[in-house]
């Protein structure tokens, strides 16, 4: 695996390119306390600076780990295409209902009584730094990769890998 580090600009598009494809994101709070708190959010929205939306209920434990302490991590993993990305950043929750509006789709009333439901709230997380690894094929051509570089002894680029800095 090749290593490649992006800052700013590089980074921020790196981030968004992956957390838009893998979407799903393990969100750990209480990150000063162990244990921690984790819990699989979607991200309905990455904007090109990097800030991440998620839709949460206001009574929920990571609301109120994030109203104590910003801290936040999000992990993605994505198995089929083999990427992942590990980012560090702060939260920050809001009530905005025309950012509620915008974000919020049919599936969600599976969690919501509709948009309007005063028990939804939006989870900004803006990113800081970040590690990912990302394959960039699927996980049958990275397999045939390590396979035939087992048998030859050849060194195979299975992908690449780096941090994201300065997001």
């Amino acid at each position: 695996m090749s290593t490649k580090n992006f800052t700013q600009d590089e980074a921020q598009k790196k981030y968004k390119e992956l957390a838009e494809n893998i979407e799903y994101a393990m969100m750990v709070t209480h990150l000063d306390q162990t244990p921690l708190h984790a819990i699989p959010m979607q991200a309905k929205r990455v904007d090109d600076n990097g800030t991440t939306y998620f839709l949460s209920n206001a009574t929920s434990e990571h609301n109120a780990n994030i109203e104590t302490d910003a801290r936040c991590q999000l992990l993605f993993s994505e198995k089929h295409s083999m990427e992942f990305l590990s980012v560090y950043g702060k939260a920050m929750i809001t009530r905005d209902k025309a950012l509620i509006h915008d974000l919020y789709e049919s599936i969600d009333d599976n969690w919501f009584e509709g948009k309007d439901d005063p028990a939804i709230t939006v989870i900004s997380f803006h990113p800081e730094s970040g590690q990912y690894w990302d394959s960039q094929s699927n996980a049958l051509v990275s397999l045939f990769k390590l396979g035939y570089g087992a048998i030859t002894g050849e060194k195979m680029d299975v992908g690449q890998s780096g941090s994201l800095n300065n997001l």
